[in-house]
């Protein structure tokens, strides 16, 4: 059979769904809502951020949250509001995107580069335990591709050295781990409303925390250094502007009505992939320990048959069903280790850059029937 890149007839003609999905009508009115009113920032009056924040904090099972311009900001927020600066380091995976690192540099802190879980890719107790020093101030967990990390190892770690826990829940909206939901299991957890996230407004972030105080100071860092409360003028502290727009409120908020049947939708995608997998040198990467929900921003596959891997991908796209390369381990990024980064030993990341490759959030919305085009364009290029 003649591959598609070599000019033979591609296994799928047809396009995947498009991302982010059209509004829906509710999206739509209040959209239209923020727009007439004019009261279009975070300061002006409007209520529309105040309850995007309540209701996402309510889903994570904590009391607090701030709404932010992205969440690189949201990760520098938390750990700022948090105590994290100069001469601290934050233990960080490296099969994760890069902002989670450059967020901690962002506070003046090192970031911490350590290996992952060879089976599922999530951040390694003992790799973490291995590189703690006596500058360790914080771990970031990474939800990574909408499963839960396994939680509870990490907690008991970082309660054993007095260590913070802020989760990297950017990919993770309404994942839950051991029944509880994500971005509220640590000292704070942040998600993303980047374009390609489950819910997106565009740009935008929001973090989750359960503890009065920490609420209060990375409130702070988001607000100018004002207090919540304070005066207009009064800056006790210093902070920034990250807040988030009321449009994008606006855009995000409804979809909180439509995330489970999205998430349902991409689990049934992927459930059907791993069986139509059965029989080729291709498994599904394995969800951690402890997941009870698993949101599904990308299905993760790991290739075990010998293949070039620019040679798969390409092929791959010119059969109608393109596979993402994935992440570089974070450790070979030269920025990073540049600005004072300092990377571990990482064979299993290595490994996954190697061997593993996505398919994106877009097409796990396709009905389950299109996941025997994953497996047959699979099944003919690695023949």
């Amino acid at each position: 059979m003649t591959l598609a890149l070599h000019g033979g007839t591609p296994v799928r003609a047809a396009p995947w769904p498009s991302w982010p999905p059209p509004l829906d009508p509710r999206q739509r009115k209040l959209v239209t809502e923020v727009l007439e009113s004019g009261l279009w920032g975070a300061t002006q009056g409007g209520a529309v951020v105040a309850e995007l924040v309540a209701e996402f904090a309510r889903r994570a099972g904590v009391p607090h949250g701030v709404a932010v311009g992205n969440a690189t900001l949201g990760l520098f927020a938390a750990l700022r509001g948090l105590g994290v600066g100069e001469g601290d380091e934050v233990i960080v995976p490296a099969y994760t995107f890069v902002a989670s690192a450059t967020a901690v540099l962002l506070t003046g802190a090192t970031p911490v580069i350590v290996d992952v879980d060879p089976a599922d890719l999530h951040l390694s107790p003992e790799a973490v335990s291995a590189a703690l020093t006596g500058r360790t101030a914080a771990v970031m967990p990474v939800h990574l591709a909408g499963s839960p990390a396994d939680m509870d190892p990490l907690a008991a770690l970082a309660a054993r050295h007095g260590l913070l826990v802020v989760e990297d829940a950017a990919q993770a909206h309404g994942a839950a781990y051991r029944g509880r939901p994500v971005g509220g299991l640590g000292d704070a957890g942040v998600f993303s409303f980047q374009a390609s996230k489950a819910m997106t407004a565009g740009e935008g972030g929001l973090i989750v925390c359960r503890d009065e105080t920490a609420h209060a100071e990375i409130w702070s860092v988001c607000n100018v250094g004002r207090r919540p409360g304070g005066e207009w003028y009064g800056h006790p502290s210093v902070g920034w502007n990250l807040r988030l727009t009321e449009l994008q409120a606006a855009l995000v908020l409804p979809w909180l009505d439509r995330l489970d049947d999205e998430i349902d939708r991409r689990n049934a995608f992927c459930a059907a992939v791993e069986r139509e997998l059965s029989g080729l040198p291709v498994s599904v990467v394995p969800r951690p320990p402890g997941t009870t929900r698993d949101s599904r921003h990308l299905l993760m596959l790991r290739v075990e048959a010998a293949v070039d891997r620019e040679f798969l991908l390409a092929a791959m796209e010119a059969e109608g069903v393109p596979l993402d390369a994935g992440y570089p381990p974070l450790g070979t990024l030269a920025a990073l280790t540049g600005e004072g980064a300092r990377a571990e030993p990482c064979p299993a990341a290595e490994e996954a850059s190697r061997t593993v490759v996505w398919v994106r959030q877009p097409m796990l919305m396709a009905e389950p029937a299109a996941a025997a085009h994953v497996a047959e364009a699979l099944a003919k290029v690695l023949s």
